[in-house]
């Protein structure tokens, strides 16, 4: 059996979006922009597609939804374009961002910091999230933007977007936040939640790769990150990836209609898994289930790397992941595990098992037997479980 549980790194294409974006490659293929009927031909379905993504984040239609290559290009555009406007100005000096964002905001945080800017990295606690409060002590009158996760990818822990915003808009600091591990896992509205730019990625949705999103707000324009053409209202230049748009589109639209699903039956097959998993001996959980998206598991199995887990898994053909990193000699522990405090050993244990629509009882209950041997196998040939003091207490 072949399980996939690394649904948080990239989702399978649902057969409905595939096929709904299938005539785009090879029978409607014009170019938008152009001025005949090949390309007449893509407008009604492009029109149809950003429909179902506005109401898909309710975003209403003042607003602006631009479309990029994916969350990666998104979040760069987002604060460079800050950087550029209010930074290097010299009206502003200061953004906040979470100490566990996407490597795609924390590396142009740490990029645009190097170029003179303040950049505060809030905490997260021992259950991996954010206090809003923390928003409140650190922003001042030189703050140019706040950007912290909808949902954390390693954790699934669910941050106070909602509070964050408010305190923005009481001290007048746009917020970004990082929406790509919560649209199709739990009700994405940018008007209730008071975001000013909203980021998302099709491909963690059932959707196709290589397409994302960028929500603006009305009255927050952002310098274009590329230049070169006048795309999508003079915001981003590049020709339009019709396939991949319609495609994302249909992929918001089941999302969405499948919220009531993912929020109830992966639910309950992820807690019931969970459950077994954690009576197994010195495993540990981070962040509580009602404070996680309802698809994901970050779990620590004592005394066994984080990769041994993994090798074992994939052996029996089951996809996970692990924060964990092999570069050259150097072995990274996983970054939350690190933020919380966990001690040296726990750091290097986490796997994230991460569920989707697709995921069925039959492969939970294969992966389960699969983890329990691979635990018992790994933790006989553990030099640092075998002489692990009794009790095996973590700082969780």
């Amino acid at each position: 059996m072949r399980v996939y549980l690394d649904n948080n790194a990239t989702t399978i294409v649902d057969p409905h979006v595939f096929e709904e974006m299938e005539p785009f490659f090879v029978q409607k293929y014009g170019n938008p922009n152009s001025l005949h009927s090949f390309a007449s031909e893509t407008h009604k379905p492009l029109k149809d597609a950003m429909e179902k993504i506005y109401a898909g984040i309710h975003a209403p239609r003042e607003d602006s939804v631009v479309v990029t290559s994916c969350a990666t290009e998104s979040n760069n555009w987002v604060l460079k374009s800050i950087y550029f406007q209010y930074i290097l100005t010299g009206r502003k000096n200061h953004i906040i961002v979470s100490e566990v964002e996407h490597p795609s905001v924390i590396a142009t945080a740490k990029f645009i910091e190097s170029q003179g800017c303040r950049v505060t990295y809030l905490p997260i606690n021992h259950e991996g999230l954010i206090d809003a409060k923390s928003v409140r002590d650190n922003i001042t009158d030189k703050t140019a933007l706040v950007s912290v996760m909808m949902a954390n990818n390693e954790t699934g822990g669910i941050f106070p977007v909602q509070e964050i915003g408010e305190i923005c808009k009481e001290y007048n600091v746009p917020f970004h936040t990082d929406a790509v591990q919560a649209i199709g896992k739990i009700p994405v509205d940018v008007q209730s939640f008071n975001v000013d730019y909203l980021t998302f990625s099709a491909h963690k949705f059932h959707g196709p790769k290589g397409v994302g999103g960028l929500y603006i707000k009305k009255g927050k324009e952002l310098l274009p990150l590329l230049h070169g053409g006048s795309q999508m209202g003079g915001y981003r230049s590049g020709t339009l990836n019709v396939a991949g748009i319609v495609g994302m589109g249909k992929a918001m639209e089941q999302a969405v209609d499948a919220l009531d699903y993912e929020m109830t039956d992966i639910k309950e097959m992820r807690d019931r898994f969970e459950d077994e998993l954690l009576k197994i001996e010195d495993t540990f959980v981070v962040t509580p289930r009602e404070k996680r998206t309802p698809n994901t598991i970050l779990i620590s199995f004592r005394g066994i790397e984080g990769e041994a887990m993994l090798w074992d898994l994939n052996c029996a053909g089951i996809g996970a992941s692990t924060g964990s990193a092999c570069a050259s000699e150097d072995l990274e522990s996983n970054p939350v595990m690190e933020a919380i405090g966990a001690d040296a050993d726990l750091a290097h244990t986490a796997i994230r098992f991460s569920l989707s629509r697709y995921t069925t009882q039959e492969e939970l209950d294969y992966t389960l037997e699969v983890v329990k041997k691979a635990v018992k196998r790994l933790r006989e040939i553990s030099s640092s479980y075998a002489y692990a003091p009794d009790g095996h207490d973590s700082k969780l």
